[in-house]
């Protein structure tokens, strides 16, 4: 987890070149009540760089469990 200095209460927790996985993680959170914030870090015209989806401080531990089983089946479904 990684603290961004913009937002000192925000906590980093997940990040991924691909937006879909970004939008499933933060739809995953809110479903278990915890908001989280997509950052947009990628190059508008060549698609480099990352997604990054911050969460409040207070939630960082709850949700980087929810987000450590949501890769686990990412990982899963990309070996298929």
């Amino acid at each position: 987890m990684e603290e961004s200095p913009q937002k000192s209460s925000w906590i980093k927790i997940y990040s991924s070149p691909q937006a879909y996985r970004i939008e499933l993680a933060r739809g995953i959170l809110d479903e278990n009540g915890i908001e989280g914030i997509v950052v947009n870090r990628q190059d508008s015209a060549y698609l480099f760089g990352e997604i990054e989806l911050y969460v409040k401080q207070e939630n960082a531990l709850r949700a980087s469990h929810i987000i450590q089983n949501l890769k686990n089946s990412f990982e899963n479904t990309d070996e298929s």
